[in-house]
């Protein structure tokens, strides 16, 4: 895995750990659900773009 799907998934998972504690209210808690869609959904991209099939020119 890549370095910004490392730092995507920890970035996840610690807004979702602010989502689902009751620390924050109202706007806040708004903006970590937020973030932890958005931090998903770039790992997710990150892990596609990091599985492409490479071209091997050389054909065994």
């Amino acid at each position: 895995m890549s370095v910004y799907g490392y730092l995507f998934l920890v970035l996840g998972i610690l807004c979702g750990a602010m989502s689902v504690s009751s620390v924050f209210s109202g706007f806040w808690d708004t903006l970590a659900t937020g973030g932890t869609v958005v931090f998903a959904v770039l790992f997710t991209i990150t892990l596609l773009l990091g599985r492409r099939i490479k071209f091997d020119p050389v054909l065994r």
